[in-house]
């Protein structure tokens, strides 16, 4: 069979936050774009659904945000934590001081469709759903397009610049070979869903006790809830089943025996094996890697989904000005290594802490507070949650080096100015 062909300038392998925002803003900017996913829809259960207030800020600047109220979510400004029994009023994201203070919980496929009915409305954007890449084609040493399997045939896409926003498991990685570094984390998540309990509960993420970490996230009709298990341990806990599974979780968390009655097959549990890994090099010449193909982070915090964004807009920000001025294939390998040099260290950090968290918490996360607490950890909590907690909101609400989109990729009308060129890279005048 022929195999069909596209043509664009860039081509995004991937259609989830990374991919879709990227997608997005090379359309507004006029960049000729094609985005591929593999599957039918956008609907995956169990996915991040954390809105930060990092994102949120972007959503305003793209003029999207009273689309993105009209769709339900769940707004959170503060969040607790629980410690044997001990509440701790950890997140107050109103200590921020700025509008976008706090916390939006909103389906990671809502958020999708929402970017890509954005996107579909630029003409020289195209989304192509059921494209599972299967690899990447070469003109000479470098990356031309990729290869994808549709229900219609083979379609082949001819690029520029190809970007591997595919994953975690990423097809674009693997056929670029590109070296991986790898961070054993000690810890799987069990995810389910359960009904809210009877009587109001306080908007709680984390509940820790001797015997297990849960981890409860309000949707408007519904809790979302993580057990944190010992990895690889999936099999015992079946093994000794349902009941044992629903009075571990009830050991955190109390208030959840009235609901976990109604958890009756294992087919409602969902396993989320956690990895920590980056790339050592993000880009080969035509292809550059970005968000969780780049940089796979633990759910910790729930950062995934904004890191992924970030790095699509500090992609679009340095790629929209060399793509817009016909810049030539060497510029833009250059622009994508740029890329990386930004955002490379603000993963590297995030990351640092998400492995700290998880071998504090391997180590028995419990253990950090009694109950009751001691005079020393009173003294502690007196004195250190005070000073934490502004840092701690900081860090979650916006990470390290938040982006924010350009005005060359805002108005496509823009003309190219001193402004907009390329940012410089080492060794070149600036």
């Amino acid at each position: 069979m022929v195999a069909q062909r596209l043509s664009a300038e860039v081509c995004i392998a991937g259609g989830g936050p990374a991919g879709m925002m990227l997608g997005l803003l090379l359309a507004r900017a006029g960049v000729d774009v094609v985005v591929l996913e593999k599957h039918a829809d956008f609907f995956r259960d169990f996915r991040g659904d954390t809105v930060h207030p990092s994102t949120l800020d972007l959503i305003d600047q793209l003029g999207l945000r009273e689309r993105f109220e009209a769709i339900p979510h769940t707004r959170l400004r503060k969040l607790d934590a629980v410690v044997n029994g001990i509440r701790l009023h950890a997140i107050d994201f109103g200590l921020l001081n700025r509008p976008n203070a706090e916390l939006a919980l909103m389906p990671q496929w809502d958020l999708l469709d929402l970017l890509a009915s954005e996107a579909k409305s630029y003409p020289s954007f195209t989304l192509v759903m059921n494209a599972e890449v299967t690899g990447v084609t070469h003109r000479g040493n470098r990356i031309a397009g990729v290869r994808a399997r549709t229900p219609d045939g083979v379609l082949r896409i001819d690029a520029a610049l190809t970007i591997g926003a595919d994953g975690r498991d990423s097809a674009v990685r693997t056929a670029l070979r590109l070296p991986v570094q790898e961070f054993g984390v000690p810890i799987d998540v069990l995810w389910f869903r359960l009904d809210q309990p009877v009587g109001a509960m306080p908007d709680t993420l984390g509940w820790i006790s001797t015997e297990a970490f849960v981890v409860t996230i309000p949707r408007p009709d519904y809790l979302q809830c993580g057990l944190l298990i010992p990895k690889g341990a999936l099999p015992a806990l079946r093994e000794a089943g349902l009941p044992a599974f629903r009075a571990l979780v009830a050991s955190a968390v109390p208030r959840l025996s009235q609901v976990l009655q109604r958890l009756t097959d294992w087919d409602d549990i969902k396993l989320l094996s956690v990895q920590i890994d980056r790339l050592t090099q993000w880009s080969v010449p035509g292809a550059l890697c970005i968000g969780d193909a780049a940089h796979a982070m633990s759910p910790a915090f729930g950062v995934g989904i904004n890191y992924a964004i970030q790095d699509a807009v500090a992609t679009a920000n340095i790629l929209v000005p060399l793509l817009r001025s016909g810049a030539d294939v060497a510029a833009l390998d250059a622009g994508a290594r740029e890329v990386e040099r930004r955002r490379a260290r603000p993963t590297e950090r995030m990351q640092r802490i998400q492995l700290a968290l998880h071998r504090t918490i391997a180590k028995g996360g419990a253990q950090l507070l009694h109950a009751p607490p001691t005079l020393r950890e009173r003294v502690l909590l007196a004195n250190l949650l005070p000073i934490l907690k502004p840092l701690a909101v900081r860090l979650i609400g916006f990470g390290f080096r938040p982006e924010r989109i350009d005005a060359a990729v805002l108005d496509p009308g823009r003309h190219l100015s001193s402004a907009d060129s390329p940012r410089p890279t080492p060794g070149t005048p600036a």
